[in-house]
């Protein structure tokens, strides 16, 4: 009992510590120009900042929670960076640099993304992994991102630099090791998709995920539903198809990153594997797309499966349905 409110009294020390101040931006301060798109609870917008003259990111929400204390704490070149919050209700809003490249699935999207070679890979494969240590292992707090995908990821205009962005779904790992599903399911861990106790390994398996986005410049399981993707991670312990054609060293760094726990390195045990993976390559997508066709195979049989089991149950149903029946229809016979 005293060892629980103890507990509790730390982490209240701490959650005050860290919510102090960060810069309250005026709602009335921000020139709002178009949508960017949506980002985890919020939809993003570029702006100005006027009275700094600043371009910015200005993310729209319901009301100001966990991601504006998460951001105010980090400071790393691969995060992106935090210059206030809105706090006016009822626009809040959170505000940081705009990353005019735009994010890494708008570029891995487009056609200039063809020219892309294993040295831009391997690149922001460094870049992502660096802002990943520094969340896991430097930051005041360590922090899980949770919810590590190409679109939360911004590249800068001259595609040298790459930074993590929308912490939305993060949390302080010091305040709670179960967690609610929040996510994108082709991304998130099994462990998570189960609502398991979760470690910062999560988010080494989302990050395999997003250097196989970078090699193959496709979307995880395309085609397939959330929950057919959750059957297929879970059940089935499927994970995206690695062309045989790509390095070595680069192949072996994803399955590393997707191994069940408690197998599962962290970033400080991957960073030693990145200097091996370098040269340039080109990469088969036909296995890719064999893969997806045997996945819709899975799928098929498992909604054959579901098929099935409630042709039985209306058959059930049916049966019993008679036999209520003919129980009624049956005259009781009078003894005299």
């Amino acid at each position: 009992m005293h060892t629980s409110v103890f507990s509790v009294s730390v982490c209240q020390y701490e959650m005050s510590f860290l919510s102090a101040s960060f810069v309250q931006i005026r709602f009335d301060d921000i020139q709002f120009y178009e949508n960017c798109g949506g980002g985890s609870f919020g939809s993003v917008y570029r702006a100005r900042w006027v009275p700094q003259d600043k371009e910015v990111a200005v993310k729209k929400l319901l009301k100001i929670d966990k991601e504006a204390e998460i951001l105010s704490v980090l400071s790393h070149k691969n995060i992106i960076q935090f210059y206030g919050a809105v706090l006016e209700a009822p626009n809040y809003a959170i505000v940081t640099e705009y990353a005019s490249g735009g994010s890494l699935y708008e570029y891995l999207s487009s056609p200039d993304s063809e020219e892309m070679d294993m040295g831009q890979v391997m690149t922001w494969a460094l870049d992502i992994a660096k802002g990943i240590h520094y969340l896991h292992a430097e930051a005041p707090v360590k922090v899980i991102h949770r919810d590590l995908k190409s679109r939360n990821g911004n590249v800068n205009n001259c595609l040298t630099l790459h930074q993590i962005c929308d912490f939305g779904a993060s949390k302080f790992l010091s305040h709670t090791t179960h967690m609610s599903l929040v996510g994108t399911f082709p991304w998130m861990a099994p462990e998570v998709i189960q609502s398991l106790p979760v470690s910062e390994t999560c988010d080494t398996y989302s990050y395999g995920v997003v250097l196989w986005e970078m090699l193959t410049r496709e979307v995880p399981f395309k085609g397939f539903e959330g929950l057919q993707v959750a059957w297929l991670v879970v059940e089935k312990n499927e994970r995206p198809t690695i062309p045989s054609s790509c390095p070595a060293s680069f192949a072996e760094l994803m399955r590393s990153c997707w191994v069940a726990e408690p197998k599962r390195n962290q970033f400080q045990q991957q960073e030693g594997r990145f200097e091996s993976v370098c040269g340039e390559g080109t990469w088969q997508r036909c296995e890719i797309d064999a893969t997806l066709e045997r996945l819709k195979r899975l799928e098929r049989e498992l909604t054959c499966k579901e098929q099935e089991l409630d042709e039985r149950e209306r058959r059930l149903r049916a049966w019993e349905n008679r036999l209520l029946e003919r129980s009624k229809s049956c005259t009781p016979v009078r003894i005299i």
